[in-house]
């Protein structure tokens, strides 16, 4: 199959630079723009880009600010938050998305975190999006999760939210989770952690009610030893979006033919794209 690749150079109006990376079939018969997890860069997803192109895919892969093709790295300085990316970034690399690859059906999607903001930024942009595909992606709210890991998450959360504050930014690589992340960014998510609903910091819009209205059919794939995206906290922000039509595949590692935890399919994504697109 032909297959164009591209880096689209996009600025944002507060001056950030990134590249949305593009893997498009020559007659696209839908279209996706992808969002990574918490500290991984678009890179290591050209797997899941090409995969999914091969199947008649155009998919677009965002890139987080502080990650990758970026120009900012998240510092004291340097800080931001969901409203950001939810009113910056994210209709950047749509708007490119409509105007390099028209198709019947556009897709908005994302792994772990980017699932879960995928679902808020489909909640802002109702109308423009067919389907919402998630990967190991569900709320990071604490009452979701089962057993001793439920009740030991609010700790992390506050954790979180101080260490941000006296530093200016976690550091997520000496933590083993995440990258160096953004202190705003940080503090949204672990409220969400903590109190269960969804909210931007300095944005003005109800993103609860706004996903509650959104009508689009879901495809959510999770991963049978992960952990980090129970079945659980998938459902929970499902929950959110009562106007979808949901179908939900667990695959295992026999199915992936590799480790079914919240990472490893990255590399080996056949199966994901498979059963995204089934």
């Amino acid at each position: 199959m032909s297959l164009r690749s591209l880096d689209i150079p996009l600025v944002a109006d507060d001056g950030h630079r990134f590249n949305l990376i593009a893997r498009i079939p020559a007659r696209p018969r839908s279209s996706l723009l992808w969002l990574p997890a918490l500290g991984v860069a678009a890179r290591h997803y050209l797997p899941l880009a090409e995969a999914l192109a091969a199947r008649g895919v155009a998919v677009f892969v965002h890139e987080w600010r502080g990650n990758g093709s970026s120009n900012l790295r998240a510092s004291r300085r340097n800080d931001w938050g969901y409203r950001e990316i939810l009113t910056r970034d994210l209709p950047l690399s749509h708007a490119a998305l409509q105007q390099h690859a028209e198709a019947a059906t556009a897709i908005i999607g994302g792994h772990s975190l980017g699932g879960q903001l995928a679902a808020c930024y489909l909640g802002l942009q109702a109308q423009r999006f067919q389907r919402l595909w998630l990967v190991a992606s569900g709320t990071p709210y604490w009452r979701t999760f089962p057993g001793l890991r439920g009740y030991a998450l609010p700790l992390f959360y506050r954790f979180a939210i101080w260490i941000s504050r006296r530093r200016g930014a976690l550091p997520g690589r000496r933590l083993g989770f995440g990258g160096e992340e953004a202190g705003r960014l940080i503090r949204d998510w672990a409220r969400v952690g903590l109190g269960g609903r969804y909210a931007a910091a300095g944005l003005d819009i109800d993103l609860e009610a706004a996903m509650a209205q959104a009508p689009a059919a879901i495809d959510a794939v999770l991963l049978a030893d992960d952990w980090l995206a129970p079945h659980s906290s998938l459902q929970a922000l499902l929950d959110k979006l009562p106007l979808t039509a949901v179908r939900t595949e667990i695959l295992s590692a026999e199915d992936l033919q590799t480790t079914a935890d919240h990472f490893a399919w990255m590399k080996q994504p056949q199966a994901v794209a498979e059963a995204l697109d089934r």
